[in-house]
């Protein structure tokens, strides 16, 4: 015969769940705007090597901002400020044109960051989950 289901362990995993969730909100938070920052700096590093003479303000118009579209949804919205100098030529240098390559900057950027991102954020989630 079975024993009886034991409610103990369930209530312990949701007095945990609730003392972790901020904390796991708080850290993934941060990771996502280290992870923006890291693209930010490599999209304009990679942009000062292949814009050249011809976009020299290009580099700097490169930017990132943080959107919470929920509780437990932070968002990076990274690329030029159309508003910069030099930042509306990014979708032409980045995807390029009939007469021009595109240079990849930005996705570059963004897939040197994808390892590390989700190293990152693996650590934070089995922070959260670890309770015993």
């Amino acid at each position: 015969m079975e024993d009886p289901f034991d409610m103990r362990d369930v209530r312990r995993l949701e007095e945990h769940l609730a003392r972790s969730i901020p904390l796991v909100r708080r850290e993934a938070r941060r990771v996502v705007s280290k992870g923006a920052l890291n693209v930010k700096r490599d999209w304009a590093k990679n942009a000062r090597a292949s814009s050249g003479r011809h976009a020299p303000a290009y580099p700097a118009s490169v930017g990132y901002d943080l959107l919470s579209v929920g509780p437990d949804i932070t968002d990076a919205r990274i690329g030029p400020d159309k508003d910069a100098p030099q930042g509306a030529l990014g979708n032409l240098l980045e995807y390029g044109s009939v007469k021009n390559p595109p240079h990849n900057d930005g996705g570059r950027a963004l897939a040197a960051e994808t390892p590390r991102f989700e190293a990152a954020m693996e650590v934070v989630v089995s922070r959260g989950l670890a309770w015993w």
